[in-house]
């Protein structure tokens, strides 16, 4: 919905109804040793029941809460990340940058212009100024320009407040968490659940970081190991746009790990700053992926590199990443679904309200086709609804 216009009811009910559509998709992969092959992949499949130990004990698809639940609450704040439990998310997912002494918080960037209140704070008005990250230009307040105390000061907002206006209700709720926080929070929730409380964490603009002594490997490591998350059955996946990053950590902890990919014509940052000429294309064929698996356990692509769309937004043919990642005995994460037609494959709009829900089912329903052993989903019970189908077929 636009900014303004009504919420027509039951939005969740008419998702629900459009979820028990039959998928009439094969098997969803899975780590489970000891059961048939899945077809062409070489892998065994079934859902795991997520009471076992490490990652392939996770349900497939796994339905990681992108951000928490951020299509209902503003992202990346405890209630957001509280929301997304809730609903039944299998993992719950923080991007962490770090403030001027040294602590990492949970923001998608580290210009926080747009998800907190900084610019209603007149003492921190001589804060705004323009930097050049990973090769782009921003014009904000940014984490490393803050203390931890003062970032406390702040409270978190609505990041899309056009398309998600409802979640404007929530601004000022929270503050910005530290990942610590998250960590104590998530032990807690853990023992009252009586369940491991799974989290993916990104590093955010490594070699940025580094190179203005703020580095994020070191410093997520010593949390790791302090709250018993370093091992390789550790409910916790590690991830990064930047593989120097993922093979830093590598040497840190023993934590899954998983390299990010974007557009096929992407370079990640490290490569560019090293000269490595190297671009997401080349990571994404064979022996791209075969030197992943040599450090890493997983790949988080987008989803357009599992299935590109057309001139038109249109969903075309699956690739072959998912069979050949899964050749090398990577697990694939792809990112990012949302219900709103704004983000959707345009044969799943609906209506031209880029703000209204579109089919996320059937969108939904393509991708989990394709054999991906998760997604990345800012509507983790819509996601769930549809892994539930696909797992029933």
């Amino acid at each position: 919905m636009t900014q303004g216009a009504p919420r027509t009811p039951g939005r969740r009910t008419v998702l629900g109804a459009a979820g028990a559509a039959a998928f009439g998709v094969s098997a969803a992969l899975a780590a489970g040793a000891g059961t048939a092959q899945a077809a062409g992949t070489g892998r065994p499949h079934g859902p795991g029941d997520g009471h076992g130990r490490g990652y392939r004990s996770l349900p497939v698809p796994t339905v990681i809460a992108h951000r928490g639940a951020s299509g209902y609450r503003p992202e990346h704040t405890l209630g957001s990340y509280r929301h997304a439990l809730d609903l039944g998310a299998h993992v719950i997912e923080q991007d962490l940058v770090p403030t001027k002494d040294g602590h990492l918080v949970c923001r998608h960037e580290n210009d926080i212009t747009g998800t907190t209140d900084v610019a209603d704070h007149p003492e921190f008005a001589s804060r705004r100024t323009t930097k050049s990250v990973d090769g782009v230009s921003y014009t904000g307040w940014f984490t490393e320009d803050f203390t931890l105390a003062e970032l406390k000061t702040l409270r978190a907002k609505e990041r899309i407040p056009g398309t998600r206006q409802e979640n404007t209700l929530y601004d000022g709720r929270w503050t910005v968490p530290t990942f610590e926080e998250v960590l104590r929070w998530a032990d807690e929730e853990g023992r009252r659940r009586g369940r491991e409380i799974w989290l993916h964490v990104e590093t955010k603009h490594p070699s940025y970081f580094r190179s203005i002594g703020l580095g994020l490997e070191e410093r997520l490591a010593r949390l790791l190991r302090r709250h018993g998350r370093h091992r390789a059955d550790s409910p916790v996946f590690l991830q990064s746009f930047e593989p120097s990053s993922i093979q830093r950590l590598a040497k840190l902890v023993d934590s899954p790990l998983v390299v990010l990919l974007s557009g096929a014509s992407t370079r990640p940052w490290d490569f560019t700053e090293a000269g490595d000429p190297r671009t997401v294309a080349d990571l994404v064929t064979p022996a791209g992926l075969r030197w992943i698996a040599s450090y890493a356990q997983g790949i988080g692509p987008t989803l357009d590199l599992v299935v590109p769309k057309d001139a038109t937004g249109r969903l075309g043919a699956p690739t072959t990443l998912v069979r050949d990642a899964h050749a090398q005995g990577l697990i694939l994460h792809a990112y990012t679904h949302r219900n709103e037609n704004a983000f959707l494959p345009a044969d799943f709009r609906r209506g031209t309200d880029p703000a209204a829900y579109g089919d996320a089912f059937g969108a939904l329903e393509r991708y989990f086709a394709t054999g991906i052993d998760g997604v990345f989903s800012d509507n983790p019970d819509t996601a769930l609804l549809a892994a539930e189908d696909f797992r029933a077929r």
